[in-house]
Order: C-alpha cells, then sequence, then structure tokens
C-alpha cells in the first residue's frame, strides 16, 4: 500500500491522528500540503486571515520536512485537479486525512472521484467527537450549555475536588465577572510578532491576488507557528488571566484585545490544543492562586462554549442553517465592509479595529454587530457569511451555529434561551463608546436618538407575539405598554430613515 496524506490548513499539529498513522512508515508516505486560489474566491475572505493560514501552512511543512518527513506542497488553482495529479504521480492507494471541522468541505471531499481510496481519522482539535456529543445530546429535552459544561468537567476532571464537586462550591461563577470598565484602565501589551521572510512572501502574495479581499495587512502580527503560539497562552496565563473574567465583557476606545487570550485562531488550525490549554489555565490556578473567577469563566469559553457549539454544529439537521425565526430580510449595510460609513462610535469602533486586525472579541461581535443585525432585521444568513469573511478565526462550524443560533436567534431557542437583544444602555453600560457619540444613548425618539434605541423597540414591538413565547422575555415585553402612540410613530419613522440609510451613514 503506498500511502498520502493530506494536511489542511486548520489542522497543522503534530497530533494530527492521521499524520500520528504514519508515525513508523514517515519515510515512505507523501504528505502534501495546498493552496488553493479558487477556494479562498468562495466569500470576499480578510487579507489578515489568508496570511495567517498560509504562512502557519508553510511554517509547518517546513518543520515537517526537517523532520524527515517526506513533503510536497503544492500551489495551484482548485484542490481537486491538483490532489487527482499528486496521487497518480506518486501512485497513491490510499489518502489519509483528519476529519474536516466543516460539514461543506467534508461533503465536497466525499463527492470526489479520486484515482485511490480515502481513510479518514478523528479530528482532535476538540475534545468532544461528533458521536459523542449525539450520544450525550439525543436523550434531552433542551441542549443546555450549562449542562453540557457541567458534563465535560467531569469527563476531564477540570476544577473539581476529590468528590467531584465543583472547587469553590459552584460550578459557574458569571455574576463574579463581567464589569464595566472602570475609568482609566490599562490594559497590558499585547505580544505579537514581526513577519519573518515566510510570512513576508506570502504577505506579497496577498497583495497581488486578482480577488475580492476584505481589510488591512500593513500590520499583520499574528503567531503562525506553534512555538510562538505557545507564547501568547503564556503571555496571557502570566499577564492577563487575572483579570480576564473582571472584564471580559468590557469595551474601551483604541483597546482592541484588553484582557483576552488572543489564543482562538490558534485553537482553530491546530497550532495549540484544547486540552493542554485547559490543563496550563488550571494549574496556574493551583500554582499561583490566581481569582477562580476568572479562571472557571476562562476554562468555560474552551471546555463549555467552543466544544458545545462544534458539537451542535454537527448535531443539528441541514435546514438548521437555513434557519430564519423571525423572517428578517434586510440587506447587509455597506458600513460593515467600509467602518467610515457609520456615524455610530460602537459600530465605527469595532469595524475598524476588525478591518486593521481581524479580531474582535466575544461582546464586541455578540453585543454590538450581532444585537445590531438583529434588531435591524438583517437576514441571519448575510450577516453570517459577513462574519465568515472577515474574522481570522472563522470556521463555518463556529459561525453558523454563533452567528444564526446565538447572535440571531434564527433557529427559534434551539441553542439559546433568549434573543441577545439589547438598547444602547447596555452598550453604554459595558464601554466608553457612547462618550464620544454624535447619537444619544438615553434617547429613543428623537433624530438625536441612539438607533440602537429605537430599532431595539421596534424589534420588540414587531415580534411581540413570538417573544411572549420566549419565558425569560415577558418582563421586558411589558414596557411595550408604556409607549405612547406618539412615541411609535416617531420610532417607525427613524426605523425606516435608518433602513433607507438616511441616518445613521
Amino acid at each position: 500500500m503506498s500511502i498520502g496524506i493530506w494536511i489542511l490548513g486548520n489542522q497543522l499539529s503534530h497530533e494530527n491522528t492521521a499524520l500520528n498513522s504514519i508515525l513508523t512508515e514517515k519515510l515512505s508516505a507523501k504528505i502534501i500540503f495546498i493552496e488553493s486560489l479558487n477556494f479562498v474566491q468562495q466569500r470576499c475572505y480578510h487579507q489578515q486571515k489568508l496570511i495567517f493560514i498560509w504562512s502557519a501552512m508553510r511554517h509547518f511543512a517546513q518543520q515537517l520536512q526537517a523532520e524527515n518527513y517526506n513533503i510536497d506542497y503544492k500551489i495551484g488553482l482548485d484542490f481537486l485537479s491538483i490532489l487527482t495529479a499528486w496521487i497518480q504521480e506518486n501512485n497513491i492507494t490510499q489518502l489519509r486525512l483528519m476529519l474536516p471541522c466543516d460539514r461543506p468541505f467534508l461533503k465536497l471531499i466525499k463527492a470526489w472521484n479520486l484515482p485511490c481510496q480515502i481513510k479518514f481519522y478523528p479530528n482532535n482539535n476538540f475534545l468532544w467527537q461528533p458521536e459523542e456529543f449525539q450520544q450525550w445530546a439525543k436523550s434531552r429535552k433542551r441542549l443546555i450549555l450549562e449542562d453540557f459544561y457541567r458534563e465535560s468537567r467531569k469527563k476531564w476532571h477540570i476544577l473539581l475536588t476529590e468528590n467531584n464537586q465543583p472547587i469553590g462550591g459552584k460550578w459557574n461563577l458569571d455574576k463574579e465577572n463581567r464589569q464595566p470598565p472602570k475609568k482609566n484602565l490599562s490594559p497590558p501589551k499585547t505580544l505579537f510578532f514581526p513577519p519573518d521572510n515566510i510570512t513576508l512572501e506570502v504577505k506579497e502574495k496577498v497583495k497581488k491576488l486578482n480577488i475580492n479581499t476584505y481589510g488591512k495587512s500593513d500590520n499583520f502580527s499574528w503567531a503562525v507557528t506553534r512555538k510562538d503560539a505557545l507564547k501568547v497562552l503564556n503571555n496571557f496565563i502570566n499577564n492577563c488571566l487575572e483579570k480576564f473574567g473582571k472584564y471580559q465583557d468590557a469595551m474601551i476606545t483604541n483597546q482592541e484585545f484588553m484582557w483576552h487570550s488572543l489564543i482562538s485562531p490558534y485553537l482553530n488550525i491546530g497550532l495549540l490544543q484544547p486540552l493542554e490549554v485547559i490543563k496550563a489555565v488550571e494549574k496556574t490556578y493551583f500554582d499561583d492562586n490566581l481569582p477562580l473567577n476568572s479562571v472557571e469563566g476562562f476554562i468555560r469559553q474552551i471546555l463549555g462554549w467552543r466544544e458545545y457549539m462544534y458539537g451542535i454544529y454537527h448535531y443539528v439537521e441541514e435546514d438548521y442553517f437555513q434557519g430564519n425565526y423571525f423572517n428578517h430580510q434586510q440587506p447587509l449595510p455597506d458600513f460593515f465592509w467600509d467602518s467610515s460609513k457609520t456615524k455610530m462610535n460602537c459600530l465605527n469602533q469595532v469595524l475598524k479595529q476588525t478591518e486593521n486586525t481581524g479580531y474582535a472579541h466575544h461582546i464586541q461581535r455578540l453585543m454590538i454587530l450581532s444585537n445590531y443585525g438583529l434588531i435591524a432585521g438583517i437576514s441571519p444568513q448575510a450577516l453570517e457569511d459577513w462574519f465568515h469573511s472577515v474574522y481570522i478565526d472563522a470556521y463555518d462550524w463556529v459561525m453558523q451555529t454563533n452567528v444564526l443560533g446565538m447572535g440571531q436567534f434564527a433557529d427559534g431557542g434551539i441553542l439559546a434561551s433568549k434573543p441577545y437583544a439589547s438598547s444602547a444602555n447596555y452598550i453604554h453600560k459595558m464601554s466608553d463608546y457612547c462618550t464620544n457619540c454624535q447619537y444619544n444613548y438615553k434617547e429613543k425618539s428623537t433624530e438625536n436618538a441612539c438607533p440602537f434605541n429605537y430599532l431595539y423597540w421596534d424589534f420588540l414591538h414587531r415580534h411581540e407575539d413570538k417573544l411572549k413565547s420566549q419565558g425569560r422575555m415577558n418582563l421586558v415585553l411589558k414596557h411595550l405598554e408604556k409607549i405612547s402612540p406618539e412615541t411609535w410613530e416617531k420610532i417607525k419613522y427613524l426605523k425606516q430613515l435608518n433602513l433607507n440609510h438616511k441616518i445613521n451613514t
């Protein structure tokens, strides 16, 4: 048997299960990496995403070659023609690869008529395999994240006593986290890396691409090797973890990264492994007595949220991704692609940051960008496609569930227990964005009113019947009775101005 290994751009790990299958035959087996131009034309990707993936691929291929693996690195138009020619040239009889994390790409590979057998290996960029999640989920009436998180804590014995009880007496310390930012906060410096020759070569390639791309690449400084990704993790643990929980939802002008770890890109392509991250953070808690609320809150993001989203993604049926519970059909506003086209400071800040870095933290994405999309009635699928395009850590498995299920409530409550909709009051509480905005966060029915306010109340009003079925919404819906008919007319008028791009642009 002549074995070939195909390593995908988000599977760059020595723990890659397909790679590990040839440890005793690495001199005879062939390994291929492929950069496909046609594949990246399927959406308008951020330039930094393309640089990140291709540079990380080239670095990993170079490292494997230095370890005496037999490497071919191919650059061309499409995966299929390159792969087919390579299989034939090398008389490959069995192609092995780790299961792709995204369903459409797996479906695409299975549809190809390759001239050899294909053997898939489990994807160990995640702790729960899809079959294990299905086994956990099938007997439950509701798939609640908190239940899944507790099960995961027990399964890997994380932050537990000898009696399998949570250290500190509580499973979830969220009430101790997520405080508004104080004045004069000074977040720690972010660890960045100057591009080496490989990355500079990739940057030049991306600049010359004759395809639509998004964002800016001049300041690219992400890690592209496991060695540097580990430095990012250690920097977070040593300098950011202590205050992470307290300020994980805070937003400050010109402070893009706050106390966040910035490791999601590295987890999502295999440069870091989830359990090693969780164990490193847990060990620091025991060794250095760091605040439990920060440690637990961070571990919950990886062991709870990340694994849960991946499990849900592979659990639901195909039609889940076309869900549109509120039947929202508005097109994506132009300012999502060009931050200078919005006058709302919060949107401008987050969108400008996204253009410059390919990153925004979870509350900026959920409570600024997704929140606006939800209350303005933007098509969930159009918004999800944008998120997938612009973020450096974006993949189908995370954006479909996170944007459609959590951010847009497009599944009607399968994933989230209520819509994540809010007025400007939340943004004012958790950020300083409202201070330098031309709109008034206190007003809801004047032309000076923050669009988040009148869009929020209009959203509640037009979907009142559907929202009543969500028990957690009934208290806020009672406020609709206090709004006068005259105010409703003003709210509807302002909403229409907004949708016609005569306000906020």
